[in-house]
């Protein structure tokens, strides 16, 4: 994966990971790759709706202990 730009929103609780990760976002071209690296396990629900609403594309979701990472693509 082409990842364009990543955002550590590591020890960020609700809404502060999708927050950072909308304010990324519009800094980038249509189709890049967004990554976002949490540790809120809401965070996976919350960028399933996040990109739900908004149209970007939710590429993948992984979790590694206490670590959620995202990766989105910009609509």
């Amino acid at each position: 994966m082409d990842i364009a730009k990543e955002v550590d929103a590591r020890g960020m609780n609700c809404p502060l990971p999708i927050l950072k990760a909308k304010k990324a976002l519009a800094e980038m071209e249509s189709g890049q790759l967004l990554k976002v690296v949490c540790t809120d396990p809401g965070s996976m629900r919350d960028f399933q709706a996040f990109c739900k609403q908004t149209g970007h594309g939710l590429v993948d979701q992984q979790t590694a202990g206490d670590e959620y990472t995202h990766v989105l693509r910009r609509r």
